[in-house]
């Protein structure tokens, strides 16, 4: 009917060959959660010192640092949960390959310290007090090929640490042009002040670089240090520094964790329950189609050219965004194509009521969208709110159920407002705006 119909058909046209694009593409697949795919979940509990009090800020702060460990080791979709009131942390891992190597990344502090040691150059492997947090070497293992007790300095000197990884602000591993892996960082404003500093006032000292009461390397200072960037160094292999920048990066938990327990999760549906569901929500969508096409007619086809588009273009966020689907989420997307539906019928009612007022079949059309505007968004709007409530809820806790439920019901929502809105009523208006005569002596293609 105008100008701007033929430019939203051709954004339309855009937008879905992107989504086919990216349905097709090996790149984006699927994710799928524990019950449809299988994998590790961890609970951990926390382990404070003796004295140390454990806050609800804590432990969230600890979820935090865990879930961006993990999606950094290139996992798919962990979920972290914090569990409220009991100091617990649930982390499920779908399709895990390597277990052991997320246990170990999620559970360990990477306390990271530049201590002052003086004139004294210690070797790596050495277990030390510091300073800082009253901290020991309790927790620091002798590698088992090299069990030398006069590696361990107990109970004295206890040496001052001069700044903490909390200073940091970046970590990467680098590769020497002799090939020696090691990590750079640099570190906070105030941070690389205070390691200017001190670096000026000790040329010629060592400064020993400690991970969890732990010597990795204990360098001289030859120079002071400006502009707060320094590289740690040691017998490292590209897995163990990688390992330490992720730690470093992501920060120190603010509390040690323990591992409860582990537990192998199979897929609970199985492929044989998977391939069912699958074929009821199909079923489902076809009863749904044929009704709109049977019922509507030529509006209802269109309609039904707009569900297509609309499953397409959740399929399409769903591998983009790699949401983990889950049978809950699944529903959840089933139900917001019901209300797609529904949207659509909201707007086929209302032409129909115009129509039957001797209105004109251009008038009927927009008036149909218009007035029907007002109930979908208000529809929606409501929708939407109870989905941020229940993921609020979810997330607080720990019914991960209903957060994928509720996630992939807000994405339906949302592309469901677009797809009726915009997508319906740019078909409506090219295919039947542009034959009003030929239409209107056919009311019975517009279900009149």
């Amino acid at each position: 009917m105008s100008r701007k119909d033929f430019i939203w058909l051709f954004i339309i046209l855009v937008i879905v060959a992107g989504g086919i694009w990216i349905v097709l593409n090996p790149n984006y697949p699927i994710q799928q959660g524990l019950d449809l795919r299988g994998g590790l979940q961890v609970l951990l509990q926390a382990d404070p010192a003796p004295g140390q009090d454990v806050t609800a800020e804590d432990m969230n702060t600890a979820g935090s640092i865990i879930e961006q460990r993990i999606n950094a080791l290139g996992l798919t979709e962990p979920l972290v949960e914090v569990a409220q009131g009991e100091n617990r942390i649930v982390v499920e891992l779908p399709g895990i390959e390597n277990p052991q190597e997320a246990i170990s990344l999620i559970q360990e502090t990477a306390l990271l310290e530049f201590i002052d040691t003086g004139n004294q150059s210690l070797p790596a492997g050495t277990c030390v007090r510091t300073s800082y947090n009253n901290g020991d070497p309790s927790r620091c293992e002798l590698d088992p090929e090299n069990p030398d007790p006069a590696t361990i300095v107990t109970p004295a000197p206890l040496f001052e640490t001069v700044l903490t990884g909390a200073g940091l602000r970046s970590a990467a591993v680098e590769t020497s042009q002799y090939g020696e892996v090691y990590v750079s960082f640099s570190l906070q404003p105030d941070a690389a002040l205070v390691f200017a500093d001190y670096t000026r006032n000790n040329v010629g000292n060592f400064l020993t670089i400690v991970l969890d009461k732990q010597v990795i390397s204990s360098p001289r200072i030859n120079t002071a240090i400006e502009g707060g960037s320094g590289s740690i160094t040691g017998s490292f292999t590209y897995d163990e520094a990688s390992k330490l920048a992720l730690q470093l990066r992501y920060g120190s938990l603010p509390v040690p964790l323990v591992i409860e327990s582990t537990r192998q999760v199979g897929a609970t549906l199985g492929e044989l329950s998977i391939n069912s569901s699958i074929r009821a929500g199909a079923i489902g969508l076809a009863i749904v189609l044929l009704f709109m096409l049977v019922y509507y007619r030529l509006p209802g086809f269109l309609a039904d050219i707009a569900l297509v588009i609309y499953a397409l273009l959740n399929v399409t966020v769903f591998m983009l965004f790699a949401v983990t689907l889950t049978l809950p989420a699944i529903t959840g997307f089933l139900l917001s194509t019901g209300m797609a539906v529904d949207a659509n019928i909201l707007v086929f009612e209302r032409m129909k009521e115009e129509l039957r007022k001797g209105a004109t079949l251009r008038e009927a059309i927009l008036t149909g969208f218009d007035k029907a505007w007002s109930s979908i968004r208000d529809s929606n709007i409501a929708t939407l709110v109870i989905c941020g409530i229940l993921l609020i809820f979810g997330r607080s806790f720990g019914a991960s159920v209903v957060v994928g439920f509720a996630i992939t019901l807000a994405i339906g929502v949302m592309i469901s407002m677009f797809t009726a809105v915009i997508i319906t009523r740019t078909f409506v208006r090219i295919i039947i705006g542009r034959s009003v005569a030929w239409v209107s002596g056919k009311k019975w293609l517009l279900g009149v």
